[in-house]
């Protein structure tokens, strides 16, 4: 009977350590480390390109962001900025039409009820004609360069989507902010990474990325996790993907725990949504995108129901061995962190672990209930 609670400990334990450490330490340390370059130069004539985003009560972060497309080193006269407002009630609108007096360029379309981003971006897509498309949210600030390394992979015919390198900033590490932005930063390193290996990644950050208008694919309504939605029709069409360091942007992290569980739970709930809907993707196993798919992805979203196994193959084990009753301590101990707030780091990167995966939880089982619309609510921005 041991040595079978044995094995059972270590096949829950082995998924955890693969998707968390194993995967994206192989991708580090054997991946290519360049492909050839295919990309627009500067002097050449770049597209057209359509900016596409929702607002929802942007007051806050509106100005900075589209000042920060004014200041672009992509050329003014090959932009249309369509901002999508999801029936705002405070300056969001005043903001744009004070900003469209001056460039005509930046478009405001409103909505008088409540649509959700994927609802709007659907519909800005309609509104559009030019071939390159620029999805983004309204606290993702651009960097001068940004567009331009975002087009320039486009010169390359198979590539239908690049994503943004979307760096984290806070004032102060305050909270969940120091956590958030390394695990950003570790995320950001291993979507490079699989895509110099397989041309894929495995999920365009919403935030900023840019794709083929042939290649969006419409996000139904009910679905909460647009981008991914996307990135997964991309791979499921066969094209290419690309992850550029250079195009840089910048978005407020989080500090409140209690704000971000919400965010991770209605993500959660959008990971189930995506795993229904590509599933046949997950095979066969062993090929580049389905390994990312598996590794990246979707042992991360059964981790919660990994966890639960581990402590009960722990408990079950502690009474023939009383190593275990240390393993125990140490897993209840984990699980219960999120409870106090500690300053030290370690303890910080173990919370923000466990309330993850709680979110998890609770997302999958909205998800068995039925999700019934993707309208979202804001994080509250700092600036």
């Amino acid at each position: 009977m041991y040595n079978l609670l044995l094995i059972l400990f270590f096949i829950s334990v082995l998924p955890i350590l693969h998707s968390y450490l194993l995967y994206p330490l192989g991708l580090i340390l054997f991946s290519k480390k360049s492909t050839p370059d295919k990309s627009f130069l500067s002097s050449n004539n770049l597209p057209s390109i359509s900016i596409l985003m929702a607002a929802y009560n942007e007051e806050k972060v509106l100005e900075a962001k589209i000042e920060s497309v004014i200041n672009t080193s992509y050329p003014l006269n090959k932009i249309t900025f369509f901002i999508g407002s999801d029936s705002s009630t405070d300056r969001t609108n005043d903001i744009i039409r004070k900003w469209n007096e001056k460039y005509s360029f930046i478009q405001l379309v409103e909505f008088k009820g409540r649509t959700g981003k994927a609802g709007i971006i659907n519909k800005l897509v309609m509104l559009c004609s030019d071939e390159i498309l620029v999805l983004t949210d309204a606290n993702v600030i651009f960097k001068r360069d940004t567009l331009y390394h975002l087009v320039k992979h486009f010169q390359d015919r198979n590539v239908a989507q690049v994503c943004a390198n979307i760096i984290k900033v806070a004032e102060s590490n305050r909270g969940i902010s120091e956590a958030e932005k390394t695990y950003m930063a570790v995320e950001n390193k291993i979507k490079y990474f699989e895509s110099l290996n397989w041309k894929i990644v495995m999920g365009a950050e919403g935030g900023c990325n840019a794709i083929r208008r042939e290649c969006y694919a419409e996000v139904p309504d009910t679905f909460c996790v647009d981008d991914f939605f996307i990135t997964m029709n991309v791979i499921e069409q066969g094209k290419e993907i690309v992850f550029e360091e250079e195009a840089i942007c910048y978005e407020d992290a989080p500090s409140l725990s209690s704000v971000e569980f919400a965010r991770k739970v209605r993500i959660s709930m959008g990971n189930f949504q995506n795993l229904s809907r590509y599933k046949k993707l997950l095979l066969p196993f062993w090929k580049g995108p389905s390994f990312a798919f598996w590794s990246h992805k979707v042992l991360r979203w059964i981790t919660p129901f990994l966890l639960v196994l581990c402590l009960t193959f722990s408990i079950a084990l502690s009474f023939y061995n009383k190593i275990f009753i240390v393993v125990c301590i140490l897993q209840l101990s984990g699980m219960l962190t999120p409870l106090f707030k500690m300053n030290f780091r370690y303890f910080k990167v173990i919370s923000h672990f466990y309330l993850m995966n709680l979110a998890l939880l609770k997302g999958f089982f909205i998800f068995i209930k039925g999700v019934n619309t993707n309208i979202w609510q804001p994080t509250k921005r700092h600036v």
